[in-house]
């Protein structure tokens, strides 16, 4: 180090000692220094979105069909029965299309776990017990790998029985009745389950923050999803 004349110390900053200086692991990037973390990918956000609007769409039209009161009051029965026929048929085509995004395959595989820790946030649900000790969850819980895992059978088999009951000339009249009677109980049923989802995503404006910009606060992370950074 060198001094200049006049001042009190030398010009250059002393190197801090090996020992001081964090391994590359512990560096936060940037995302960390603000205080959010990335959650969901653009491509997430968009199969979202788009299936989200088919299935309020098939629920809506449903309700038109079956409800004497909202038949009267919106008529044009047979435009509500194509609407609710093709979106229904479109249901499957974002989650499809959202299979060649590599953070949607990762989150899927992630869905399809089902570990220890998601047993015991269901038992410490039923207890009703609060903070991350004691409801472990990884970046979703058991709660939305439940429903995620409900949905996406009750959708098939919607999809199935509508098949069933749009071609009625190639399909027996049994099939056809058994079809019809398992669409309007499971219909009821889907639209009660999105109902619930609905009302807790209302609930924490995080986590729908998260579904709309991508990316959530860490403290909320830590908060909610107490092993997210062990899963990754």
């Amino acid at each position: 180090m060198t001094s200049t004349p006049g001042s009190a110390g030398p010009t250059a900053v002393p190197t801090p000692p090996p020992s001081e200086v964090p391994p590359p692991s512990e560096v936060r990037p940037p995302s960390e220094r603000t205080g959010r973390r990335r959650r969901f990918s653009r491509g997430e956000r968009w199969v979202h979105r788009t299936t989200a609007a088919l299935m309020l769409l098939c629920i809506a039209t449903a309700a038109v069909l079956y409800v004497p009161q909202l038949a009267e009051l919106v008529g044009r029965r047979h435009l509500v029965v194509t609407v609710h026929q093709w979106s229904g048929l479109l249901l499957p085509v974002p989650f499809l299309l959202g299979l060649a995004s590599r953070p949607f395959r990762a989150d899927l595989r992630r869905l399809n776990r089902f570990g220890p820790h998601d047993r015991a946030w269901l038992h410490a649900v039923r207890r009703r017990r609060h903070g991350p000790d004691a409801r472990p969850a990884g970046k979703f819980n058991a709660g939305q790998k439940i429903y995620a895992a409900w949905i996406a059978g009750a959708a098939l088999v919607m999809l199935g029985t509508g098949l069933l009951m749009w071609f009625t000339s190639l399909t027996p009249l049994v099939w056809r009745t058994s079809a019809t009677f398992v669409h309007d109980w499971l219909s009821l049923a889907v639209g009660i389950v999105v109902a619930g989802h609905i009302a807790m995503a209302l609930a924490d404006p995080e986590a729908r923050r998260g579904m709309r910009t991508g990316s959530v606060e860490r403290r909320w992370s830590r908060e909610r999803h107490s092993r997210w950074l062990e899963d990754e």
